[in-house]
């Protein structure tokens, strides 16, 4: 399949707020079922539900304070914002989770309706856990309609409780499993292999990505440490400068403010290597200063605190 275009999307999660950058693929093979579909990155299905601003990790927290801790609506939202999730007085968390929890209750056959025109599924499961201690949230999509399966609150993410929701989900969805896809969770690997042997079982690429390039992402958050370590002076030099507003001063302040985003641009694993993009963004500033310097600006106080 070729990727021919992108989807932005945001996300708030119990982590922070994310921006996605989705690609799409379409199938050119002209005798395949789903020639010129969209196929959506099998990873968005794990971090939320189709439409949806608020992260999977957001349901399974307020699905754990509602039904079995039976706190207030007020009370749910007060937590949510301790923990730096922004959020409106009216919300429609609680009927998400009910329509997602709805799925186990549903007809199969309102489920196979969904499904209708496709010969085979591909499962992809995920379980969530908001905090330790709470029950997992197992999920079971299919990857190539992005219909919800089924889901079902799970007392622990053991093989035999998943091996129950992938009995389940494959009867209700009445159709031949092509594959599944799923990270590299021992129980999840064993409840595959117990349910679906033979059925070709794929690690989801952002997993895998981001499995694999850990040593890297190791290395290079030490390089950050230590090019941290070496860029030191800059509030020194903003406070020589608060109050001016001639304008040295601001140019001062400016490259101040790029020291500092440098510093905190912390990136998000695998892709982005933040010691990397620290190392450019300071050669940047200083290429700059240089430039500054060789047109007779000042530099000798600055120079400490970005080489």
């Amino acid at each position: 399949m070729r990727m021919r275009y992108e989807n932005r999307r945001t996300l708030v999660t119990l982590t922070g707020t994310v921006r996605l950058r989705l690609k799409i693929r379409r199938c050119e093979t002209q005798d395949c079922a789903r020639l010129h579909k969209p196929y959506r990155p099998e990873a968005e299905g794990a971090l939320a539900l189709p439409q949806h601003e608020f992260g999977l990790d957001v349901l399974a927290l307020v699905g754990a304070l509602r039904p079995r801790e039976h706190r207030s609506v007020p009370e749910i939202h007060a937590l949510l914002r301790r923990r730096g999730v922004p959020i409106a007085e009216r919300t429609n968390l609680l009927d998400r989770y009910d329509e997602v929890l709805a799925t186990q209750l549903a007809d199969p056959r309102h489920l196979r309706g969904q499904l209708a025109g496709q010969d085979r599924i591909i499962l992809a499961l995920d379980g969530l856990q908001p905090d330790v201690g709470h029950a997992v949230l197992g999920v079971l999509r299919d990857c190539l309609s992005g219909t919800v399966l089924l889901a079902r609150s799970l007392l622990s993410g053991a093989a035999d409780d998943l091996t129950a929701l992938l009995r389940d989900a494959v009867a209700a969805a009445g159709l031949p499993v092509a594959g599944v896809i799923s990270d590299g969770q021992h129980s999840i690997r064993k409840a595959v292999a117990l349910v679906l042997p033979g059925v070709p079982h794929q690690l989801c690429h952002f997993h895998f990505r981001r499995e694999a390039a850990l040593p890297i992402f190791e290395a290079d958050r030490h390089a950050k440490q230590e090019l941290k370590q070496r860029v030191r002076g800059v509030r020194p030099i903003e406070r020589s400068v608060e109050g001016r507003t001639d304008p040295e001063a601001q140019v001062v302040r400016g490259y101040a403010a790029a020291v500092r985003s440098a510093i905190t641009d912390d990136g998000r694993a695998p892709r982005d290597a933040a010691g990397l993009r620290l190392k450019r963004r300071l050669e940047k500033t200083a290429g700059s200063l240089e430039r500054v310097a060789a047109k007779g600006g000042r530099r000798a106080r600055f120079r400490g605190s970005s080489s």
